[in-house]
């Protein structure tokens, strides 16, 4: 699933697709609604407009407790355009109803694709005759350099047309009951991922658009075939590393995740390896060092879950080694603290001599269960946060598994969801952690007892507008009051992402310092 994001790079995402309609498997009314406050937070709206969205989120409120997602995001949407200053109008909710669904978001480009033009809510525009689709299929362009060329502006430049499908017609006026349905002809595309565009036009008017990010590669039924047959011949511990790209497209195309930024040739690549590998009897894995990918199936889910290891050079299975389980943020995946925050941490685990191990969390809005508290009332997410925490215990023990581990020094940290994930599973395995790391995070005071006796560093910015500053400030409050061995790091001026590298070195710095053999037991109280 990913690229790494954590809740602001989630949140500007939101924002930066504002325009256009989600793509498959919309990323969760639960990010839109960071983005919408994280927005609010910045923004400090006043007056008329504060009343405005007073009201808004009453009526969102009311729409997420009787599961109206997409009222929800129709409130969501227009909120966010308030708060950006551009006036809610009937052309602006239609243009934000428009939303592109297939059931191959990753296809065989040998093959038609058939996509449907449809929406998430019923806009109250008055429309008087059918309308038409302009459909054409883009690759998205390089960024820019920051600073605009002489007489260029800096910005996004446009994507570039790939192949034009045409105009298509009649376009029904109500695609909630009637839904446009198109097969569109990829034949000749090169592999890669595109952007589907679809405009919505009524006479010479675009109304909307809707864009779907999707892959296409040519053969790909054929390859996934292969290994699906090829992976019975491997061994146990092989077999998800041949599966994992049919499971990944599988998952994908049921719209249980979104497409991400894997790199689909190169897993394809890569399990047709471990097949071959497998079948040969050798194992791609023994003795290998540095950033590795892994997989492996969470029996309660039945679904192959990456995980992300960092094996230090001077690794030796003769000699334990100390373990960091960091876990990613909202929206992010196991590729965020590797790939974002400056890849600080992966270098400081080689200096320092660290295995790192970063799970998914089951998806990337999984919270890592819900600790020592209550379980959520909706089953949907009571099976959704059991399965992120059970993800992460399971490759908790892979590694300590494949890897000599000081069990006196495995430690946890996290930012942002990751940060509450680690104070909730730090309180109800309290026993496992030599000391924790939250970054930018809020928990429970309540858990605190169950944690006493692990030292903890804290860090956050008192000027963060995703996750306030009081969420830390309390848990560190209640910390003191009990007596607990911490060190709070509270960045001046600081906001939700900023805090994130410069801190990684002194929360290493602090794991080193501390090992379970060598704490005092908590006082009594």
């Amino acid at each position: 699933m990913s690229t790494s994001q954590t809740i602001v790079g989630t949140v500007l995402f939101s924002l930066m697709c504002a325009s256009s309609a989600a793509p498959q498997a919309p990323p969760s009314v639960m990010y839109a609604r960071v983005a919408y406050m994280t927005l609010k937070a910045t923004t400090n709206p006043q007056g008329e407009l504060k009343d405005t969205l007073a009201a808004l989120e009453r009526e969102l409120s009311d729409a997420l407790r009787l599961g109206r997602t997409g009222d929800a995001r129709r409130l969501l949407a227009k909120g966010t355009a308030l708060l950006g200053g551009t006036p809610w109008t009937e052309p602006l909710e239609y243009a934000r109803s428009l939303v592109l669904r297939t059931d191959r978001t990753i296809t065989d480009s040998s093959k038609p694709c058939v996509v449907r033009l449809e929406q998430i809510y019923s806009p109250s525009i008055a429309l008087t005759r059918s309308l038409s689709a302009r459909v054409s299929l883009r690759k998205r362009a390089q960024a820019p350099p920051r600073a605009a060329a002489p007489g260029g502006t800096a910005g996004q430049p446009p994507d570039t047309v790939v192949k034009e499908f045409g105009t298509l017609a009649p376009v029904g006026r109500d695609l909630r009951d009637t839904p446009f349905v198109m097969e569109l002809d990829l034949d000749g595309v090169e592999d890669g991922t595109y952007r589907l565009r679809v405009d919505v036009i009524d006479a010479d008017q675009v109304l909307g658009s809707a864009t779907l990010t999707m892959a296409a590669l040519r053969g790909l039924d054929g390859r996934l075939t292969r290994l699906s047959s090829g992976a019975a011949a491997v061994p146990d511990t092989l077999r998800a590393e041949v599966l994992n790209p049919v499971e990944y497209v599988r998952t994908v195309n049921l719209s249980r995740i979104s497409l991400g930024a894997m790199d689909l040739a190169k897993e394809l690549s890569v399990a047709e390896a471990a097949l071959a590998a497998g079948t040969s009897g050798r194992d791609p894995f023994a003795g290998r060092m540095g950033d590795i990918k892994r997989h492996y199936v969470l029996k309660s889910a039945g679904e192959i879950l990456p995980y992300r290891i960092y094996v230090p050079t001077r690794y030796d299975k003769t000699r334990a080694m100390p373990l960091i389980v960091a876990l990613h943020g909202l929206g992010g995946s196991e590729d965020s603290f590797f790939e974002s925050y400056e890849k600080r941490l992966p270098l400081l685990a080689e200096q320092r001599g660290y295995i790192i191990a970063a799970p998914l969390g089951y998806r990337p809005d999984g919270f890592y269960g819900w600790g020592v508290g209550e379980a959520p009332a909706d089953p949907a997410t009571r099976q959704l946060q059991e399965r992120s925490e059970q993800d992460v215990m399971e490759v908790l023990a892979r590694v300590r598994q494949d890897y000599r581990i000081d069990e006196n020094r495995i430690y946890l940290m996290g930012h942002s969801m990751g940060a509450i994930g680690t104070w909730r599973l730090a309180a109800k395995y309290p026993d496992i952690w030599a000391a924790i790391g939250p970054v930018a995070g809020s928990g429970a005071p309540a858990t605190v007892e169950k944690m006493r006796g692990i030292p903890q560093v804290v860090v956050h910015g008192d000027n963060d507008p995703t996750v306030s500053v009081a969420g830390s400030r309390t848990m560190v409050a209640e910390m003191k009051r009990l007596g607990v061995n911490v060190h709070y790091i509270e960045v001046p001026g600081g906001n939700h992402t900023s805090v994130v590298a410069p801190n990684l070195e002194a929360i290493v710095g602090f794991f080193d310092a501390h090992t379970k053999a060598s704490r005092p037991a908590p006082a009594v109280k």
